[in-house]
């Protein structure tokens, strides 16, 4: 299956320490890229382990992708160290979970930075390189909240609602430069950012009735198509949000 390999690229994937990010990373591995580990409380000392467990290089980098200064030294070192860039994927992200009308500025400008600044900041900066040698991937992790409106997430549903414009944006000027830049938006996913969802005995009934599947989805549940938009395979996809839900919004 040569369209979905992926031996000899490189790929930064953010919030690589647990989680969708963990899995993402050591998927892409799989495939065969180098990866760059970025994160920030999280150590990723197990999945670099796991990673060159595959044979493949990587390289941790800790930074706070919501503070703009860190992020120009994750793409130079990334370049410096594995040798290139091929694939980004904007995996980091966190949520604050308030009512809309004691939603705090501080809270709301947070979740921005980390959620949506960072994430155009690491696409500038990635296709700037890839523009250079006329290709690459970047994929941005989106959600169902890019689709709805949420309950007690102002911030959050307003980030993913602009990480999807975002994507449609870049993929419209930078389609023609051999750059495909397209988002997954998970559905509800059993990760630390829902912990309170499960834990809520009627929240979690009402959502787990919702999903055709039956089952909140898994980490590894975005690797096949976190290696679909980073290889040969997705090359004629632009712009386009991936559902991976269960059939949530199907439903």
């Amino acid at each position: 299956m040569g369209l979905f390999d992926l031996t000899g690229k490189v790929a930064i994937v953010t919030g690589a320490g647990r989680g969708l990010g963990e899995a993402i990373a050591i998927g892409l591995a799989q495939a065969g890229a180098d990866v760059a580990l970025v994160t920030n409380r999280t150590p990723a000392d197990e999945t670099a382990g796991k990673i060159r467990a595959l044979g493949r290089k990587t390289i941790t980098i800790q930074a706070d992708v919501g503070n703009r200064a860190a992020l120009p030294s994750i793409v130079e070192r990334t370049v410096e160290e594995l040798g290139g860039l091929d694939i980004l994927a904007n995996n980091a992200g966190i949520i604050r979970r308030t009512p809309a009308h004691e939603h705090s500025f501080e809270d709301w400008q947070e979740v921005m930075d980390v959620n949506l600044n960072s994430v155009f900041v690491l696409c500038q900066l990635a296709g700037r390189h890839m523009i250079e040698q006329g290709s690459g991937k970047i994929i941005n992790v989106a959600s169902m909240l890019s689709y709805q409106g949420g309950i007690t997430v102002p911030g959050y549903t307003s980030s993913k609602h602009a990480v999807a414009g975002l994507t449609k944006a870049l993929a419209n000027e930078w389609a023609s430069k051999g750059i495909q830049v397209n988002a997954i938006a998970p559905g509800y996913m059993s990760t630390d950012n829902t912990e309170a969802l499960r834990d809520d005995p009627v929240r979690s009934v009402q959502i787990l009735q919702r999903i055709p599947a039956g089952r909140w989805g898994t980490s590894e549940d975005l690797v096949g198509p976190a290696v679909f938009l980073s290889s040969a395979a997705s090359d004629y996809m632009n712009g386009h949000i991936l559902a991976v839900d269960g059939g949530w919004l199907v439903r």
